[in-house]
């Protein structure tokens, strides 16, 4: 009792309000394991991965798992856990580098026309609308044709066409904060609308936010997997799942291992990603402080 009663008078901030809670959700924080786990195979497969990535053996070709190679080999002979992590790196850093594009394009836009409102917003708005309204598949094979294919722009293109959501969220939340006491507090003390918006309303902002963030890494993730069963993402010599995956579809009757074990993979990362943000969801729920 003595200690629940220091809690209560001490009391909690938001944040330890919602990893309390998101520690009694036993699917997100396996999600936030799987997920972790991925990243960190990600971060160390040049020194823990079974074969070198470019290792061939054209004698070998495809075969299914076997001791010295866990998950099988492809039609070139190479090891295929040793091309799913490297193929890892390049999935997870699509979902999370154009995520962090899109999140830094659609929060300052949002927050700009929240806070300033009027015309500003109405025309900041309707360049949302007017986006919202072109098929966003033709940008990125846009972009691709006329700026070549390299992997940067492919974090750049994907993030362009992900932060419009992401603006709208941003913006229904300040002009929520906006009406709060310590918004009008901070006018009357002068501060420059820049430093309002960047030390008091994003930061008040950040719950639906990091929410949003954790489902758009799956679909940035699709994406990319889309682009490059396309033809229009990853190219070789490089490797992603997405290519992976395709290039198990072309052959998945004779080796059906090359599409099952990428497409695992893929999947994992996506349940993960989602269950996370489920959990964020209810743990960074506001209404729920009591629970």
């Amino acid at each position: 009792m003595t200690d629940m009663t220091l809690q209560a008078e001490k009391g909690t901030s938001l944040w330890e309000d919602a990893w309390r809670r998101l520690k009694k959700n036993k699917l997100a924080l396996f999600g936030l394991g799987l997920l972790s786990s991925f990243v960190l195979i990600a971060l160390l497969t040049p020194w823990i991965a079974p074969y070198a990535y470019d290792a061939q053996n054209l004698d070998l070709g495809a075969t299914p798992p076997s001791a010295a190679h866990w998950l099988g080999t492809d039609i070139f002979g190479r090891d295929l856990l040793t091309q799913i992590m490297y193929g890892g790196r390049i999935s997870l850093a699509v979902g999370f580098v154009a995520t962090a594009v899109a999140l830094l394009i659609g929060v300052t836009w949002g927050a700009i026309a929240g806070y300033v409102g009027g015309r500003v917003d109405a025309v900041m708005m309707r360049i949302v609308d007017i986006l919202y309204a072109l098929p966003f598949m033709i940008f990125i094979v846009l972009l691709m044709v006329v700026f070549g294919r390299n992997l940067l722009l492919l974090f750049l293109a994907i993030g362009a066409v992900e932060w419009l959501t992401m603006a709208r969220i941003m913006r229904g939340q300040v002009q929520t904060l906006r009406k709060q006491e310590f918004v009008e507090a901070a006018i009357s003390l002068g501060l420059a609308p820049a430093t309002i918006i960047r030390r008091h309303l994003v930061p008040n902002a950040l719950g639906p936010i990091i929410v949003y963030t954790t489902l758009t890494i799956p679909s940035v993730m699709l994406l990319e997997a889309f682009l490059s069963f396309l033809g229009l993402g990853i190219q070789p010599p490089k490797t992603s799942w997405g290519l992976l995956i395709s290039y198990g579809a072309e052959t998945m009757e004779e080796y059906p291992w090359l599409l099952i074990f990428p497409g695992m993979a893929l999947t994992l990362t996506l349940f993960a990603l989602n269950f996370l943000g489920d959990g964020l969801r209810d743990a960074l729920d506001v209404r729920r402080s009591a629970d």
